[in-house]
């Protein structure tokens, strides 16, 4: 029954089986990216749609393709079949056979159904942007946790997308495979190998999570305050990170150039040291599928003693970068109250004019939560730390101890540990105000009841 059907378009089944057994492709793959312009859309409103397609074009070269056509497609309402109007798909249709595309990136969400007619129409691979941020993820995820987590967002997505009709491309990166390849690990088209394939995932992340647990009780019996950086992708969090702590980790002008945490030691000004993590970037309509998966790497930032968010200033849709980190971070659990009391680092201040740098800074005087750094100068860096400090010192809880003098051991770890404030000493006992972080105040009165 099913071959009966197909044959009104036989020339294009043998066109398709034809292009399936062609070689391989050799150099970049060519991409035609769309951003949907919905001028009712509230998203829309707050950022540009220049901007957004400039965005998707980064996205789309972060995998090395090849953009050769880009445009903004005005949507008055969505097309249930094909999402954009017949008229437009024709003349998409036209470009896509005058470039010789190989995949239309579209920006913006699609079903099942609307990917497969779009191909179908444009006769050219499709995927819409979570299937291209989950490609990105793919690539760039280096442990194996972070490989787990992105191979469960990639199932979750895959799960209700199991036709695959477009084998031919050839695959020539890492990923998942979204823009397909005859060398490819095929994900079994039987949503019940999905699923056991999820739960062995989620088994395997279980057990990461627990080894990550014991190495967080373990620095917490250091213990370092933690600092975490948090902003959207490409703000310069990992070229902060390096100047603050002398790292070489990834800092490339690219969008997600991080994907796996890293933690290292900060020296803060007073010589007391931090730790400072380096997580993933955020985005524009992240993935639900990502947010979900990334929550357990992203514990880091739930667990930090302080949340420092930077900022690409020199960014035209700055604020409403700002707007979508923090509505991450409110998916993520991270209460309204713990991000306004958030850091907010206005990095790229050397890329701006000194009209608009002018504003910054008096905007940043208003506001003490806002410093303006230059993390690839490391201008504002010395404020930065000791605004760390100020911050971490807040959270402390200051506490009045006496301690015998001849107690040396407990003297040094007070001094160690916490920020005296006031020191008063008389025949036998020293008399310390001394600010502490709350689970150092229990460690102290169990060793002074130990005594």
């Amino acid at each position: 029954m099913a071959r009966q059907a197909k044959k009104p378009n036989q020339d294009e089944s043998d066109d398709r089986r034809e292009r399936a057994t062609e070689p391989p492709k050799v150099g970049p793959q060519l991409a035609f990216v769309v951003h949907p312009h919905e001028r009712r859309g509230a998203h829309q409103l707050r950022r540009s749609p220049e901007a957004s397609l400039a965005e998707a074009v980064g996205l789309a070269q972060a995998i090395s393709l090849e953009v050769r056509h880009a445009e903004v497609v005005p949507v008055q309402t969505p097309n249930p079949r094909t999402y954009l109007g017949e008229g437009r798909v024709a003349t998409m249709k036209g470009v896509v056979a005058e470039e010789d595309i190989d995949v239309l990136i579209f920006d913006g969400p699609l079903t099942g159904a609307q990917q497969r007619n779009l191909e179908k129409e444009l006769d050219c691979k499709v995927i819409d942007r979570t299937g291209l941020i989950l490609e990105i993820f793919g690539e760039r995820a280096r442990t194996r946790e972070g490989a787990l987590q992105v191979e469960l967002a990639a199932l979750q997505y895959q799960r209700g997308r199991l036709v695959r009709s477009w084998t031919h491309l050839e695959r020539q990166r890492g990923g998942f495979g979204f823009l397909g390849g005859p060398g490819e690990t095929q994900i079994e088209a039987d949503r019940r190998h999905i699923d056991d394939r999820i739960k062995l995932i989620k088994r395997d992340l279980d057990r990461a999570k627990k080894t990550r647990g014991i190495h967080r009780d373990n620095r917490a019996r250091v213990p370092w305050p933690v600092v975490a950086l948090v902003g959207y992708t490409n703000a310069g969090k990992s070229t902060l990170f390096n100047l603050l702590t002398k790292a070489d980790v990834l800092a490339a002008d690219m969008l997600f150039a991080t994907l796996d945490p890293t933690m290292r030691s900060l020296d803060l000004p007073s010589g007391r040291k931090a730790m400072l993590s380096d997580t993933v970037g955020f985005i524009a309509d992240l993935p639900t599928e990502l947010v979900a998966a990334f929550r357990a790497t992203l514990e880091e930032v739930l667990q930090a003693n302080l949340i420092v968010h930077v900022r690409d200033v020199a960014h035209p849709d700055s604020e409403a970068q700002r707007e979508d980190v923090l509505g991450v971070l409110g998916d993520l659990g991270v209460t309204s109250e713990r991000q306004a009391h958030a850091l907010e680092v206005l990095n790229k201040v050397d890329l701006l004019d000194a009209e608009a740098r002018q504003r910054v800074e008096n905007a940043s005087l208003r506001n003490p939560n806002q410093i303006p750094v230059s993390a690839m100068t490391g201008e504002g860096s010395d404020r930065l730390l000791a605004a760390m400090e100020e911050r971490l010192a807040i959270a402390r809880q200051v506490v009045d101890v006496g301690v015998p003098l001849n107690d040396g051991q407990t003297l040094a770890w007070l001094y160690a540990k916490g920020v005296v404030h006031e020191r008063r000493d008389d025949e036998h006992t020293a008399h310390l105000r001394v600010g502490l972080a709350p689970a150092d105040v229990g460690r102290f009165r169990k060793r002074k009841a130990a005594e």
